[in-house]
C-alpha cells in the first residue's frame, strides 16, 4: 500500500483533533484543506469567516489566489462525506468521559435563519428569519443540540427548503416543513441510541398537536414552551386559558402564595433568583392527565413576559405514573425537574453566540447544498475541538454547579456516575444550570484558550498573506 504523504500540521492541539478525520479524506489535498478551514475558523470573532478570509488573502481579488481557490474546491467540488465527519466528530465526543452524553441531559431542538441575497442559493427564499424577528431573503436551518449541566454541543442541522423550489410547492413529496424536519431529528436521535431525558423547544414547536402526538407514540418525553395566549374550548365561566390558571392560582404575596411553589435558582456566576411555579389543573392538563402545564414566573402578580415561561409536558406526574398512554411512558418528574430541564434549552441562546457568531455559521459565500451543509458541520468540527482541547490539553477543570430548590427542599449533594461520565461531576435531579452572565462560562474559556493556544496562527498566516488585507 502507498504511504499517504504527509501535510503541513495544524497548530497546537489541533492536529492532534485532526487527525483523527484524517482516514475519511482520501486525498491529501482534503486534509490539508480541512486543517486549513479549522484553523481560520478558530481565529478571533473580529474576523469574517468567508473563503478569501480563511485563506488570509484579499477580498474579491484575493479570491482567484490558489489558496482561496483551493479551500473552495474543498468546500465545494471535493469527494469527502459530510455526514461521514459528523458521525466521526459524535464519537470523539460521546467516547470522552467529559463530553459524554448523560440520562439526565436535554435535545434541544431550534431553528436559526441566515440573511443571504439573491435567489440561487439553494434553500434561499423570502422567509420568516426568527432570531432577526422579521421577514427577510435568507436561509433557515433547523438544529438539534445535546446539552445537560455541564456540556452542550450541537448534533445535527437541516435547511429549510422553501416550496418555491420544489416543482409541486408544499404538495411536493420532498418538500418538508420545520416541524417535520424537527420530528425526523429526533427520531434519528432517538435511532442513534442518543441518551436525553426530554425534547425541549419554543412555543412554535411545542403549539404544535402533531409533533407532540408524535413524541408521545413514541415514548419520547418532552417540555416544550406555549404562547402565553394559549387557551382551550370550556364552558363559560370556568378557566380556559393559562394565564386565567396563574391568576386563579391564589397568589396574595410571598407570606401567602397560595398554590405557587417556591423555586431557588442558581446561576453560574453566584447569584440566586426566586422564582415560583404553579401546576395548571384545569381544561386538558392536570397531574393525573397524560399531558400537564405549568406556569413558571419571577413574579406571579404581574406575570411578566421575559420572566414567564408557559410549559407543556408529557412528563408523568410521580403520583399518577401509572396512568393509561398510547405509548411507552417516560420517567415521572417533579416540578423543580421540569423546571430544570426547560432551563437548559437556554444553552441554544449561549451556542448562537459561539457557533453562529464566533465562528461564522453564517458566513459561507457558496451556492450549493453539498457546500452549505459542509460548511455547517466544519463549524460543528471547530465548536466540538474547543471541547476537545479543554479536556485533552487545558484541563479547565468542572464547571461550575447550580442548583434549583423548591421551597423546604434542601439541594441534592454532587454525585459521580460511574458510567459514561469519565470524570466529569454532575449535580443529581433537580440540578440544572440557568442562563446568565456566565451561562458559557465553559465553552467560552475554551474558545479563548484555543485562540491563545492557535495564536501563532496570526504570525503564520501574516507569514503566509499573498496580498495585505485592507
Amino acid at each position: 500500500m502507498t504511504r499517504r504523504l504527509p501535510v503541513e500540521p495544524a497548530p497546537g492541539p489541533l492536529e492532534g483533533y485532526a487527525t483523527r478525520f484524517d482516514d475519511l479524506f482520501l486525498a491529501r489535498a482534503q486534509r490539508e484543506g480541512f486543517r486549513r478551514y479549522l484553523e481560520g475558523l478558530l481565529l478571533p470573532a473580529e474576523r469574517n469567516k468567508t473563503l478569501t478570509a480563511l485563506a488570509n488573502t484579499e477580498p474579491v481579488a484575493g479570491a482567484q489566489r490558489k489558496e482561496a481557490q483551493s479551500l473552495q474546491w474543498f468546500l465545494s467540488e471535493s469527494g469527502w462525506d459530510a455526514r461521514k465527519v459528523n458521525e466521526r466528530r459524535l464519537q470523539l465526543l460521546f467516547a470522552d468521559g467529559a463530553t459524554a452524553p448523560g440520562e439526565d441531559g436535554v435535545l434541544v431542538i431550534d431553528e436559526h435563519g441566515d440573511r443571504k441575497w439573491g435567489n440561487k442559493t439553494a434553500h434561499v427564499g423570502k422567509q420568516w428569519l426568527g432570531n432577526m424577528g422579521k421577514t427577510e431573503n435568507g436561509v433557515v436551518s433547523v438544529s438539534s443540540l445535546l446539552a445537560d449541566e455541564g456540556v452542550y454541543y450541537p448534533l445535527e442541522v437541516e435547511p429549510y427548503t422553501p416550496a418555491h423550489h420544489f416543482e409541486g410547492g408544499r404538495s411536493d413529496e420532498s418538500f418538508r416543513t420545520k416541524l417535520e424536519i424537527a420530528c425526523q431529528l429526533v427520531e434519528r436521535s432517538v435511532a442513534s441510541g442518543v441518551p436525553f431525558r426530554a425534547v425541549v423547544a419554543d412555543s412554535f414547536y411545542g403549539e404544535d398537536e402533531d409533533l407532540k402526538g408524535d413524541f408521545e407514540k413514541r415514548g419520547v418525553g418532552y417540555v416544550m414552551a406555549l404562547k402565553e395566549s394559549h387557551s382551550w374550548w370550556h364552558k363559560e365561566g370556568t378557566i380556559g386559558a393559562l394565564w386565567e390558571a396563574a391568576e386563579a392560582a391564589g397568589w396574595k404575596g410571598a407570606d401567602d402564595p397560595g398554590r405557587w411553589k417556591k423555586m431557588r435558582r442558581t446561576f453560574r456566576d453566584g447569584h440566586h433568583e426566586t422564582w415560583w411555579a404553579v401546576e395548571v389543573e384545569a381544561g386538558p392538563y392536570g397531574p393525573g392527565r397524560a399531558r400537564r402545564a405549568l406556569v413558571v414566573t419571577t413574579d406571579p402578580e404581574r406575570l411578566p413576559r421575559l420572566g414567564t415561561w408557559y410549559l407543556n409536558t408529557n412528563l408523568p406526574h410521580s403520583d399518577y405514573s401509572e396512568r393509561e398512554t398510547s405509548g411507552e411512558l417516560p420517567a415521572p418528574a417533579s416540578v423543580a425537574e421540569i423546571v430544570r430541564l426547560y432551563g437548559l434549552r437556554m444553552w441554544v441562546e449561549q451556542s448562537y453566540k459561539q457557533v453562529k457568531h464566533a465562528l461564522g455559521w453564517s458566513d459561507y459565500q457558496v451556492r450549493s447544498d453539498t457546500a452549505i451543509r459542509r460548511h455547517w458541520q466544519l463549524v460543528f468540527c471547530a465548536f466540538s475541538f474547543c471541547w476537545w482541547a479543554c479536556g485533552e490539553e487545558l484541563d479547565l477543570g468542572d464547571p461550575p454547579g447550580a442548583v434549583l430548590e423548591a421551597d423546604g427542599e434542601r439541594p441534592p449533594e454532587t454525585s459521580q456516575t460511574a458510567e459514561g461520565r469519565g470524570k466529569k461531576e454532575h449535580s443529581a435531579s433537580p440540578a440544572f444550570v440557568a442562563w446568565g452572565a456566565q451561562a458559557g462560562e465553559g465553552v467560552v474559556g475554551a474558545l479563548h484558550n484555543a485562540h491563545a493556544i492557535l495564536e501563532f496562527v496570526h504570525r503564520r498566516g501574516r507569514a503566509r498573506r499573498v496580498e495585505s488585507i485592507a
